[in-house]
C-alpha cells in the first residue's frame, strides 16, 4: 500500500515538474504567433464586389418590395446576395486568388421603389440608397447569413469589410418619402468649388442630404417608428438608442443615430472594417467620432467573442475621399480649405491617382514614387490601390486587353491592393446598351471562367500574383530596393517586432533563359523558391536563372 503511494506521488510530481508553467506556454503561444505571416492591412489583397453582382446562392430571395418594375439595363437587382458570397469562400475561390480582405458594397435595407431620372427605371441594388440602416436588404439576405459569411471568411483567414453612407440617404419615391427636415436638406445641390459647396449640400438631385453638422437633437423619423413597430422591434430599437445615448452623452443628432446603427455590425458580427462612402461630404470630426465607436464596439466584440478574434489589429477604416491621390500625401485640397482624413481618423484612404500612374509611369518609377510617400508623408498609414472600381468611368484597361499588365501593377505594387471583381477574369467593363456607371456592373462572368481557356490562363496569372502577394507582407508593406533596371528586378522588405519578410521579384524579363542578379538580398549558396513557376532554384555567383519563356519571377527563401 505505501509502494502504491509512494509511486503515485512521484508520478504526481513527474507531471508537475513536466508541466510548463503558464508564463512558458504564454511564451511558447507568442513565439508561435510570431513566426506566422501576419496580416497586414497596408498589404494586403483586398477583393471588392458588388453584392448584387457577384454570386446568386439562394434564388428565392430576389424579389423583395414588389420591386419588379423593368429596369435600364443592369439598373436592377441581378440576384447576388451573402450566401451567394459565402459558397465561394467555401469553394475556396478567394483562397486561390490570394485574397485575405473582401470589401462588399452596402447590405442594409434598400429604398423599396424606383427612381426615373431620364435613364431609365433604378432599383437601389449597388446598396448606397438607404431606407433603414438597423436592417439587412432581404435581397442580399438575413442576419443568420451575414454571421454565416464572416464565420466563414474568418475559417479562411479573410477579414471582412462592410461599406458605410452616413452623408445621405435613399432618393425620394412613391414607397420612399423624405425623412423629416431636422434630419436631412434636399437642396441645394453642391457645386464642389469650395468646402462648404461640398458638404453642405446634396450630392446630386433627389439624393437627401443628412444634417451632419447639426447637434440638435431630433426625434426619430415617423416612417422609421412606423416600420419598427409593424415588424415588432420599436421597442427592442429605442432601448437599445436609449443605452447608446446615455453611454456616450452624445446628443440625439442625426450622425450619432447612424453611427449607433452602423457600428452595431461590428459589435453584433465581428467585422473587421468599414470602407466609408462620400468621406469629403462630411465634416472631417464626423470621421473622428466614427473611429472612436467603432473602435469601442470591436473592443466589445473581441471581449464577448475571445475564441474568435484572429488578432491584434486594430479596426481598420479605409476612406473614399473622392479624387484623393497618393501625391497629396495627408492632405486633401478643397481649393479654399486643405484637410487631413488620416490623424484620428483613416487607416487608409481610396488611391484614385493608382490608375493614371499605372499608366502614364514605368514600373519602376511606379513603385519608386510610391515607396517614396509610404515610408515617409503616409509612414503607419496606407492608401487603397484600384485600376477599375464600381463607379470611376476611366479604368486602366476598360476593354480588358492587359489582363497581365494590370496584374503586375496592381498585385506587385506598393499599398493595399483593391481587386475589383472581374478584374482576374478579364470581364469586360464595356457593356452595350448600359447608361453611365452601369456598364461596369454586369454580373460576374462564371461561365467565362469555368468554360473559356483565354479566361482561364487569365485567372491562372492572377492567382500565382495573388498567393504570392498574400503569403508576403512584403510586397505591398514593405521598402522597395531596385536591384537591376535592365531587366527590372526590385527588393521588397518588409519589419515588424521579430518578424521579417523578403523577397526578390523580376517583371517584363526578355524572352528565352535568362540570368538575374539577387546577391544584394541572397547570397551564393542560398535556395530560393520561384513562386511563379514552382521551381527551386541555387543562387550561383550572385544569380538566379530564369524558367525560358517566363517574364515573370517571385522569389522567396526556403527556410
Amino acid at each position: 500500500m505505501k509502494k502504491i503511494i509512494l509511486y503515485s506521488l512521484l508520478s504526481v510530481v513527474t507531471f508537475i515538474s513536466c508541466k510548463p508553467s503558464k508564463a512558458e506556454q504564454t511564451a511558447k503561444k507568442e513565439t508561435k504567433e510570431s513566426s506566422k505571416t501576419p496580416f497586414v492591412w497596408n498589404g494586403a489583397n483586398l477583393y471588392f464586389l458588388l453584392t448584387d453582382r457577384f454570386n446568386n446562392g439562394d434564388t428565392s430571395n430576389d424579389i423583395n418590395f414588389d420591386r419588379t418594375k423593368e429596369t435600364a439595363k443592369l439598373r436592377g437587382f441581378e440576384g447576388g446576395d451573402l450566401k451567394g458570397i459565402t459558397q465561394k469562400i467555401k469553394d475556396g475561390y478567394f483562397d486561390k486568388l490570394g485574397i485575405n480582405a473582401i470589401w462588399m458594397t452596402p447590405i442594409v435595407e434598400q429604398i423599396h421603389g424606383g427612381t426615373d431620372e431620364g435613364t431609365g427605371v433604378t432599383y437601389g441594388f449597388h446598396g448606397y440608397w438607404t431606407k433603414d440602416w438597423t436592417n439587412i436588404d432581404p435581397n442580399y439576405g438575413t442576419s443568420e447569413d451575414l454571421k454565416e459569411l464572416v464565420k466563414t471568411a474568418h475559417e479562411h483567414g479573410i477579414r471582412i469589410l462592410l461599406d458605410a453612407v452616413i452623408n445621405h440617404t435613399g432618393p425620394v419615391t412613391e414607397k420612399d418619402p423624405v425623412w423629416p427636415e431636422e434630419w436631412v436638406r434636399t437642396e441645394p445641390q453642391c457645386t464642389y468649388d469650395s468646402y462648404e459647396n461640398t458638404i453642405t449640400c446634396t450630392l446630386v438631385k433627389n439624393l437627401p442630404d443628412i444634417k451632419t453638422e447639426s447637434n440638435e437633437e431630433v426625434a426619430l423619423p415617423p416612417q422609421l417608428v412606423a416600420k419598427w413597430k409593424a415588424e415588432g422591434r420599436y421597442e427592442q430599437e429605442v432601448k437599445e438608442l436609449d443605452e447608446f445615448f446615455e453611454r456616450t452623452g452624445y446628443p440625439r443628432a442625426p450622425r450619432f443615430y447612424i453611427i449607433k446603427w452602423l457600428t452595431d455590425y461590428i459589435k453584433e458580427y465581428g467585422i473587421d472594417g468599414y470602407r466609408v462612402d462620400t468621406v469629403k461630404h462630411t465634416e472631417e470630426n464626423v470621421w473622428q467620432e466614427f473611429k472612436k465607436e467603432s473602435d469601442y464596439a470591436f473592443a466589445e466584440w473581441k471581449k464577448n467573442n475571445p475564441d474568435k478574434v484572429l488578432d491584434k489589429n486594430p479596426f481598420y477604416l479605409v476612406g473614399e475621399v473622392y479624387n484623393y491621390g497618393i501625391s497629396g500625401g495627408k492632405n486633401f485640397n478643397f481649393g479654399d480649405k486643405t484637410v487631413n482624413y488620416f490623424d484620428n481618423a483613416f487607416n487608409s484612404l481610396i488611391n484614385f491617382e493608382a490608375k493614371w500612374n499605372a499608366k502614364q509611369m514605368s514600373f519602376k518609377d511606379f513603385n519608386r514614387k510610391y515607396d517614396s510617400i509610404l515610408n515617409n508623408d503616409l509612414k503607419a498609414y496606407g492608401v487603397l490601390n484600384y485600376l477599375s472600381s464600381h463607379d470611376d468611368g476611366q479604368p486602366f484597361d476598360p476593354k480588358r486587353e492587359q489582363p497581365f499588365e494590370s496584374a503586375n501593377k496592381l498585385l506587385l505594387g506598393l499599398g493595399t491592393s483593391q481587386v475589383y471583381y472581374g478584374d482576374e477574369s478579364a470581364r469586360s467593363l464595356v457593356i452595350e446598351g448600359t447608361i453611365g456607371d452601369a456598364t461596369l456592373r454586369s454580373f460576374m462572368n462564371w461561365d467565362a471562367i469555368n468554360n473559356d481557356k483565354k479566361t482561364q490562363e487569365v485567372l491562372a496569372y492572377w492567382q500565382k500574383l495573388g498567393q504570392f502577394r498574400k503569403n508576403h507582407p512584403a510586397v505591398g508593406a514593405g521598402k522597395d530596393q531596385t536591384i537591376s533596371e535592365a531587366p527590372y528586378v526590385f527588393s521588397r522588405t518588409y519589419k515588424t517586432n521579430d518578424y521579417t519578410d523578403t523577397v526578390v521579384i523580376g517583371v517584363e524579363l526578355p524572352e528565352g533563359t535568362k540570368e538575374i542578379t539577387v546577391s544584394p538580398v541572397f547570397k551564393d549558396g542560398d535556395v530560393v523558391k520561384d513562386a511563379f513557376s514552382n521551381t527551386t532554384l541555387t543562387v550561383k555567383d550572385g544569380k538566379v536563372a530564369v524558367p525560358a519563356n517566363q517574364s515573370v519571377i517571385l522569389l522567396e527563401i526556403i527556410k
